[in-house]
């Protein structure tokens, strides 16, 4: 079963359906490749889905363990690279503060967002700086 249909809308825009759900996200190029800028790029999404995987892992992690997870943040800069151009670095700042996990339970937690699945699809040669704040 297919997961998504994307339809291009013109002016380097795009309308991406998940079909499970039916919930629709726009794209939009970003303004440093001919874009407007105004929604997410392709790339922007690449960026956010790896931060919001390592997010949803380590709830799955919790759940699993029986631990309280209801602090969990990231912020995400995504910085492309050229020739070819894609994303080269990501730093991606996540804040797990106030779940009341020992230094035992943080240090699971970070091993299983470190191996969430995106982080297995991406290119190794992408550059990443991931900071856990506990």
């Amino acid at each position: 079963m297919a997961t998504s249909t994307v339809k291009y809308l013109g002016g380097l825009r795009t309308e991406c359906t998940h079909l499970q759900s039916g919930t629709v996200i726009h794209t939009d190029a970003p303004t440093d490749n001919h874009g407007k800028g105004e929604k997410f790029s392709p790339t922007d999404l690449v960026a956010t889905a790896y931060a919001s995987c390592m997010i949803s892992i380590i709830g799955i992690y919790c759940n699993e363990h029986g631990h309280a997870y209801e602090n969990g943040f990231a912020t995400v800069t995504k910085i492309m690279a050229v020739s070819p151009r894609r994303i080269g670095k990501l730093v991606i700042d996540i804040d797990l503060r106030n779940n009341g996990w020992d230094e035992a339970t943080i240090e699971k937690v970070k091993r299983a967002a470190l191996a969430c699945p995106v982080a297995k699809s991406v290119s190794e040669e992408l550059e990443l700086e991931i900071t856990f704040n506990v």
